[in-house]
């Protein structure tokens, strides 16, 4: 990569007496999974092209034990939690950005009732209020009247409702967004929400993933965009079953602007 990525860790900053803004909360698919990493790049792109004053955890970082939750280990769930409630306050943590929803979700609707309470923001809402202040300035580029079809992510849809902030960052590239029948508040999960990403399927005539990915090919569209981990892996799993990794591509929103930013 020809750029330097500049993602200061918020220890480097405090021991410079400075405190970030926002911090980038990267969660696990955004350190370690190969796909998703190149998502954790792209929106840092976009936070250094833009001088956002932004910090991440690094190693301190943490799993915030929503998978845990969702798997009924509800004791290790609140080990995780009470960890990074104790790091963050620490830190004096105010506004967290995250680029996965499950992260998102569990920050914001479920830390507070442990004493964890911050603004959280998925990266959509505040990639979508960077485009509304004009900060942020796309081009479309590639994408120009390409059809893009968005799938709806079940932790930002319908657990927390936010459906018009990754669709109004996709029509900013000019591009032809494609609804599949199921989506929005009918949205249909990729079938790794729920804790169900790490266990074997069950008996049953058609993996959830299949059916979704058939859904989204069923529109014509090139692209499929999505703004979550889990969503990525079910879905481009999907397009390698049906053999179309040729054609069409699964890519995160940021990745997709972070390609079209003049």
């Amino acid at each position: 990569m020809s750029e330097t990525i500049k993602a200061p860790t918020v220890a480097e900053l405090q021991a410079k007496g400075e405190t970030p803004e926002i911090l980038f909360w990267v969660g696990c698919a955004g350190s370690f999974d190969d796909r998703y990493k190149r998502v954790t790049v792209a929106f840092t792109k976009i936070l250094n092209k833009l001088n956002v004053n932004f910090a991440v955890l690094g190693p301190e970082e943490s799993c915030t034990g929503d998978p845990a939750r969702r798997a009924g280990n509800e004791f290790l769930f609140q080990m995780q939690a009470m960890a990074n409630i104790q790091l963050l306050d620490m830190y004096q943590v105010k506004k967290i950005v995250t680029a996965c929803p499950h992260c998102f979700n569990t920050l914001k609707n479920e830390y507070p009732d442990l004493g964890g309470n911050y603004e959280v923001i998925h990266h959509t809402t505040f990639l979508q209020e960077l485009l509304d202040e004009g900060k942020l300035k796309v081009s479309g580029g590639s994408f120009k009247g390409q059809k893009i079809t968005y799938h709806d992510s079940c932790y930002l849809g319908r657990a927390n409702d936010i459906y018009e902030a990754p669709r109004n960052v996709l029509k900013s590239l000019d591009a032809d967004l494609v609804e599949m029948k199921r989506c929005k508040t009918k949205g249909l999960c990729c079938g790794a929400g729920g804790g169900q990403m790490f266990k074997d399927a069950e008996s049953g005539d058609k993996e959830i993933n299949i059916e979704r990915t058939e859904e989204a090919l069923g529109t014509g569209a090139k692209v499929i965009a999505s703004g979550c981990p889990f969503c990525m892996t079910m879905l481009s799993d999907g397009v390698k079953n049906k053999e179309k990794e040729g054609e069409v591509q699964v890519k995160d929103i940021a990745e997709l602007l972070d390609e079209a930013m003049d």
